[in-house]
């Protein structure tokens, strides 16, 4: 007999390092306890179940203990709560909680699959009946009854982070009028605030009413409906409320079991996933991993990288020598018509940390634009200074934002740079994509930077540059002012017009030249440089300006 190798919680870790396990040894004795009824689910999928994109209950269920038994030999035992670790003798306590019976297991190795639980503040009336949090089947199960049955006409949603927005989206689909409440400035907080601002437009587009910087102070009952009490003293009569505001490792076993706790609250492992305790290892949202492009340790809820550690804990459980590098966060998620996307670090953290770093932004055609249904994909790069390695992304569009956000996440393992994205060969097909992709000019853009060949500033500069006597420079053409939009005070020259008209310009001024998205800008740059003018370039143009500007007005009109 092989060895005894115990796990703790299914779903994407504890399931994966059990297929995995069994597919290493034909000899271990392989067992998984799962407190809950499902040992394999597709929890991503639970806001679409509710709202009735996901037809059928049943799609959700990956797997049963019967499947798992049958095809992989494994004993799963599903109602069982790992209660607590002895590792000196290395066993643990197990309860079934159906009868309350307390059993103990022995193990010689052991994988920690706990998850994370959603944060539940303690606020007055959080307990109320309707309202929910969203992690497994039972809870879905819940939502959908009432939606179902009761038909809400209203909801809010606390928290505008994946779940949140995935929810929101849902219950608008499903007839239900949605709030989110959300304590910082900004949804989606891998985001940065200037490209969490095209969605935030989005949402109201899709009539969202959407609360920023207004957190939830109180729940209270009036007849059937809660009142949400928000901290800015607005009042919010709702049908049900979603609690999304975050999820935190279950490290309680960890703690218990006196394993290392890590600077973020998860479980500590090294690159094999094994703990502090040499028998013991941990996989998924509970354990603390290495960021791999700033090395900080950081917290992944993600399936991806849980799948990946469950395959390299059973490795290691079983005597092979498997490693995980570490994680790059990337993510995406759909927002009613909009796909957003990031992978690597944000502009937030690197500015926390003092890293040095650049941040370009383009906006290309999803494919060629000759061809009909080409939509716009707003990409913001950042990278470092000099070699202009690639340190993260952030994508917003409708079409290929999930081609173009993978393509940027190999390139961030591999430790490309900008450089490397202009030399890219990408497939291209006037359906698919344009000659040069929008990687390549996003890459064309931030290597243009690095050379010295465009200088550029941002949104949130100009007023600073303009008190000091800096001039805007608009080279659209008048159509595009009159139903686009304009910013006041702008000089307006086209383009087109700009090298027979330098002479009205004062060459002891600096001008900041803008287009629509960036490219006429860059063009008028290098005309004004190359005639003795001083020039910076508005990064992304009128549109990324024109986004945050919109979301200003927009929190403005709240308070």
């Amino acid at each position: 007999m092989g060895i005894k190798l115990v796990i703790v919680g299914g779903v994407a870790g504890g399931a994966t390092a059990g297929a995995r396990a069994r597919r290493v040894s034909e000899d271990a004795e392989v067992i998984i306890f799962e407190r809950g009824e499902y040992i394999s689910f597709a929890n991503c999928g639970l806001p679409y179940y509710i709202g009735n994109v996901i037809k059928k209950r049943d799609d959700l269920l990956l797997s049963t203990p019967e499947e798992f038994k049958e095809r992989y030999n494994i004993d799963v035992r599903i109602f069982s709560e790992v209660m607590d670790i002895d590792p000196k003798e290395k066993i643990v306590k197990v309860k079934n909680l159906h009868t309350g019976e307390i059993s103990t297991e022995h193990y010689d190795k052991l994988i920690l699959s706990p998850g994370a639980e959603p944060i539940r503040p303690p606020l007055e009336g959080v307990d109320l009946d309707r309202i929910f949090h969203l992690r497994n089947i039972p809870d879905s199960d819940r939502i959908k009854k009432l939606v179902d049955e009761k038909k809400p006409r209203n909801a809010v949603v606390v928290g505008g982070g994946f779940i949140g927005l995935e929810m929101a989206e849902n219950l608008v689909d499903r007839g239900v009028k949605t709030t989110i409440v959300e304590m910082l400035n900004q949804v989606m907080p891998s985001l940065d605030w200037e490209m969490a601002s095209i969605i935030h437009n989005h949402l109201r587009e899709k009539k969202v009413d959407l609360e920023l910087e207004n957190g939830v102070k109180a729940f209270s009952k009036a007849d059937d409906r809660i009142v949400v009490s928000t901290q800015n003293g607005r009042q919010i009569e709702t049908d049900m409320v979603l609690l999304s505001v975050g999820i935190r490792p279950e490290n309680r076993l960890a703690k218990q079991a006196g394993l290392k706790i890590g600077t973020t609250g998860g479980i500590w492992v090294d690159s094999t996933m094994k703990t502090s305790d040499p028998h013991i290892y941990a996989v998924g949202d509970a354990v603390e991993v290495k960021d791999l492009v700033t090395d900080f340790s950081t917290l992944t809820a993600l399936a991806g990288p849980a799948n990946k550690q469950a395959r390299i804990a059973a490795d290691n459980a079983l005597g092979r020598k498997s490693i995980f590098a570490g994680t790059i966060g990337t993510s995406v998620v759909k927002v009613f018509d909009m796909v957003v996307a990031s992978t690597g670090t944000n502009e937030k953290f690197l500015k926390k940390h003092d890293i040095p770093y650049f941040v370009s932004y383009t906006h290309s055609a999803s494919h060629a634009g000759y061809y009909p249904g080409a939509t716009n994909i707003s990409i913001k790069l950042i990278f470092s200074p000099g070699k202009g390695k690639v340190l993260g992304a952030q994508i917003i569009g409708k079409k290929g934002v999930d081609k173009r956000i993978d393509i940027l996440a190999t390139a961030i393992r591999a430790k490309m740079s900008v450089f490397d994205l202009e030399e890219l060969e990408l497939a291209y097909a006037p359906p698919y994509s344009s000659a040069k992709d929008p990687v390549n000019i996003a890459g064309f853009v931030a290597a243009n930077i690095l050379k010295g060949d465009m200088e550029i500033v941002h949104g949130n500069e100009i007023p600073d540059l303009l008190s000091q006597g800096a001039v805007l420079l608009d080279l659209r053409t008048k159509f595009e002012l009159k139903h686009a939009g304009k910013i006041e005070g702008a000089l307006h020259i086209p383009i087109d017009e700009l090298r027979n008209r330098l002479s009205e310009l004062d060459i002891e001024k600096k001008y900041l030249p803008f287009c629509a998205v960036g490219y006429r800008g860059y063009l008028g740059h290098r005309i004004l440089i190359q005639n003795g003018f001083k020039s910076k370039n508005l990064s992304g143009g009128f549109v990324t300006y024109k986004a945050a500007k919109i979301q200003n007005s927009s929190n403005t009109s709240n308070e």
